[in-house]
């Protein structure tokens, strides 16, 4: 199955980060998914797709929107600083990772020094 359109690949992906922990704080049909109790990523099922929320830099998360159809402003997050990744198979399979992974770094580049150690070091 392909990253970028397959729940359950995604899925697997978003939770194979180090230390990354999955939630349902929203119901069952929002997973989140977090490194230290920060929030890194959301993925839903949302209007018959599925959907990730990810973190970026606000320029990057602009020029994305602007690059990619299928990329909008992050639903219900601060849309200047995440995004809404509709995960119709239309984004290349390795941006979609290089955005997930964008996404965790921003996070983890976030926290305090002694929180970061312990993830930087299985990177």
């Amino acid at each position: 199955m392909s990253i970028n359109s397959d729940y359950n690949a995604i899925r697997s992906y978003l939770l194979a980060k180090p230390e990354a922990v999955e939630d349902f704080p929203f119901g069952p049909d929002a997973a989140v998914f977090k490194v230290k109790n920060k929030l890194f990523a959301i993925l839903m099922h949302r209007e018959g797709q599925v959907q990730v929320n990810l973190k970026c830099d606000p320029a990057e998360a602009l020029a994305l929107r602007d690059i990619f159809a299928s990329v909008k402003p992050g639903y219900h997050m601060n849309k200047a600083h995440w995004n809404t990744v509709i995960l119709d198979g239309s984004i290349p399979e390795n941006e979609l990772i290089r955005m997930i992974d964008n996404s965790f770094l921003l996070v983890v580049k976030g926290m305090p020094k002694k929180n970061r150690r312990s993830i930087e070091l299985k990177l």
